[in-house]
């Protein structure tokens, strides 16, 4: 619980990606209430980003409804990490469904993304649901000291990446198959310390209900999860300090969502039994935050 605006020890991580493994407190992945129920039996899922965080509770999920997982990381940053979310993914791995695979890659270029598609594909042989999850953040005070290099890394990572993963595992991906893309509520009520990564979740919420409305005919939906404050490895990497002390305070429930809370969100859009006539659309896991989105 909250005790007078401090929900986490100060910490900070100095280089991004962040570490999950050396936080404080570590990331909840998954809760004991949580009861699967096979929703995605004998489905092949691929997660960017899928090492630590909402990408590292997503897989999880997605293993303990019964889907073969695959996921992207970052080599030499997210090493321990990926090894921890690939161990976690086998413990909860259903039967049939295959063991899990990690793809060191640097997604904001597209030979790496079709490779990660080919590596994918020639181990499980389709792509049923794609979550475009990975994403970077740095604050920056004023737009001047967004240079065009910086600019270009941020939107590289977080929207180059869905456009280049996407068009390659389309590919791959059949009737029935689901995308999901990660958003943010900062695209919704704005950040003025984070324009750029603001920006580049602006463009997804777009992304996602233009590429909807194109996949439509073909029977593949497309919608977003737009977290509120969620404790993952980016906030310790991102913010000084004593923001990273009062994380989440700033909404109606007054603290940081878990992973945990976020991924059923994932669950939920990737089942045809639950979401079959729901594309183009943006679910709110935020802690209370009306954004009218």
């Amino acid at each position: 619980m909250a005790t007078n605006g401090r929900n986490f020890p100060a910490q900070r991580q100095e280089t991004q990606p962040g570490k999950q493994h050396v936080m404080d407190p570590i990331p909840e992945t998954a809760r004991s209430q949580y009861k699967p129920a096979n929703k995605l039996q004998g489905k092949v899922a691929l997660v960017t980003g899928g090492d630590s965080g909402i990408g590292r509770a997503v897989c999880h999920h997605f293993a303990l409804e019964g889907a073969t997982v695959a996921f992207t990381y970052v080599k030499g940053h997210e090493d321990k990490d990926a090894v921890d979310t690939l161990q976690l993914i086998k413990s909860a791995k259903g039967t049939g469904a295959k063991d899990p695979i990690a793809v060191a890659a640097d997604l904001g270029y597209d030979e790496h993304c079709k490779r990660v598609v080919d590596e994918v594909v020639n181990a499980f042989g389709r792509i049923d649901i794609l979550v475009n999850n990975c994403a970077e953040q740095y604050e920056r005070s004023t737009i001047e000291e967004v240079s065009e290099q910086k600019l270009e890394r941020v939107f590289r990572t977080n929207i180059f990446s869905h456009f280049l993963v996407t068009r390659h595992a389309l590919k791959h991906m059949r009737e029935g198959s689901s995308i999901i893309n990660t958003t943010s509520i900062v695209a919704f009520k704005g950040s003025p310390s984070l324009l750029d990564y603001t920006s580049t979740k602006g463009a997804i919420v777009a992304f996602t209900r233009g590429l909807a409305l194109q996949l439509v005919q073909k029977g593949i939906r497309v919608n977003a999860v737009a977290p509120g404050p969620i404790w993952t490895p980016l906030i310790p990497a991102s913010f000084k300090e004593d923001e990273v002390e009062s994380f989440g305070s700033e909404v109606p429930m007054k603290r940081a969502g878990q992973p945990s809370e976020v991924a059923p969100s994932y669950v939920f859009l990737a089942c045809n039994a639950d979401s079959s006539y729901i594309t183009g659309q943006t679910i709110h896991p935020n802690g209370g935050a009306i954004v009218n989105g």
